[in-house]
């Protein structure tokens, strides 16, 4: 180690970026964690003394237009603006300062969550409530894409082992999530109790988050690489101000702009395999988890407690438990290397899980048969299936930014970040195909 490089005291600055990468998913997870006090919200008025109405009505008949579409809806009022402000922050990231894009996001996420935790308490039309409740959804992840690129970015100019943090931190999001859910169902919690009580929380964890950011550049290992990544380019202005002093300034900042797009273009020539990988990752991981793993029913319960906890603990619980803890692996382990043809090859064998899951006692059925009947069989293959997403993902996100020159890394880290939203998008497209299959 370079002895003029300052030492992390305490690991300040990877638990930092471990509670910034917490703070960047656990709102969302609660949000999705909260789904069924929306959909309870967004039901019709029962009429009184109707007299064909009959108790053994099915519970998708009973369902609202609005309950029906609520989970569709969310799906594409989320996934969108995540793919198009990972685009724009890709691009745009130069122009708008850090802390703006960072600190402005962490506050914006709070106040949304604040307003979310409000409404709890406040009595509303379901066609009101489901459209204010999308355009919180819209906002959310809008903010929520320009954080975790700048993010990942501002982690690219330091040592590799820096975006594993992130990366755990959102791992610890989902663990954190499902074992919110399952306390809920355990105390018998009212649905608007158990929601209120996880907008709280998402509300402390950000305000946390914003304190641990402002706190960042204040630690010297942080300044350092922040001050070496910065460097490059100051003096590259400073030579360009010398051979362009008697070029009037719309000419020279014409010629910023084209620098600044071929920049972008080079530098995913030098990354595109991690890109491109990540990309696939999470299109295979959201193409399943959870459209079609939350519909596998158990075939060792009999209406007891089993089956109640059985895809709370074994699909929600297991899968964010094994992709934290590969996420986190990443710390002490990163093989194989930067530049071996073993990575992407490894993710590219994760598909056969699609077939896998689909042959899992997925409920209802149309086409397929069910050939893994035993929940063991489910249950080894989402501990696989999570710990194999979690540790190659953080692999691909950790690489990217070193294959390219310590100037350039930011910008890689926000094109990483972009194929992540990217794959995120297409899996939840997919996950409509890969359920409609069986």
């Amino acid at each position: 180690m370079d002895p003029q490089v300052p030492k992390d005291k305490y690991n300040g600055v990877w638990l930092i970026f471990f509670m910034l990468g917490l703070g960047t998913l656990l709102p969302w997870n609660f949000f999705m964690t909260a789904t069924m006090y929306f959909t309870s919200r967004l039901s019709d008025p029962q009429p009184l003394n109707e007299g064909n109405f009959s108790v053994n009505q099915t519970e998708a008949d009973t369902q609202s237009v609005l309950q029906s579409k609520f989970n569709n809806v969310m799906t594409l009022c989320a996934m969108l603006p995540l793919l198009v402000f990972s685009c724009l922050n890709s691009v745009l990231h130069q122009r708008i300062p850090q802390k703006f894009r960072i600190a402005g996001s962490l506050a914006a996420i709070l106040l949304l969550f604040l307003l979310t935790a409000i409404l709890v308490k406040v009595d509303m039309e379901p066609l009101t409530f489901f459209g204010i409740t999308m355009i919180k959804i819209i906002c959310i992840n809008s903010f929520g894409a320009i954080l975790q690129g700048s993010l990942f970015g501002m982690a690219g100019v330091l040592p590799a082992s820096y975006t594993t943090p992130i990366m755990s931190g959102q791992g610890l999001a989902g663990t954190f999530a499902a074992f919110a859910m399952i306390c809920a169902i355990t105390s018998g919690s009212t649905l608007k109790d158990s929601a209120f009580g996880y907008f709280i929380t998402a509300c402390v964890v950000i305000a946390i988050a914003m304190a641990s950011y402002v706190a960042l550049p204040k630690l010297p290992f942080y300044q350092h690489y922040h001050s070496n990544q910065s460097n490059p380019d100051e003096d590259e202005e400073n030579k360009l101000r010398l051979m362009k002093k008697d070029q009037n300034k719309q000419e020279l900042s014409t010629v910023e702009e084209r620098k600044q797009t071929t920049s972008v273009m080079s530098i995913f020539k030098k990354i595109w395999v991690m890109a491109l990988s990540v990309c696939f990752a999470f299109t295979i991981t959201i193409g399943t988890f959870p459209a079609v793993t939350v519909d596998v029913k158990s075939t060792i319960g009999d209406g007891g407690a089993w089956e109640k906890y059985f895809i709370p603990v074994s699909c929600f619980l297991f899968f964010n438990m094994f992709d934290w803890a590969g996420r986190s692996l990443t710390a002490v382990c990163m093989w194989p290397g930067k530049d071996s043809k073993l990575l992407p090859g490894l993710l590219l064998a994760r598909v056969i899980f699609v077939p896998l899951f689909m042959l899992c006692n997925v409920q209802p059925r149309y086409n397929l048969p069910v050939y893994f009947t035993h929940d063991g069989w489910f249950i080894a293959f989402i501990i696989l299936f999570a710990f194999s997403n979690g540790y190659l993902a953080s692999l691909c996100m950790c690489f990217g930014p070193k294959k390219v020159d310590p100037s350039e890394a930011e910008t890689a880290g926000a094109i990483m970040a972009f194929f992540l939203s990217l794959g995120l998008a297409l899996g939840a497209s997919l996950s409509f195909l890969f359920r409609g299959i069986i």
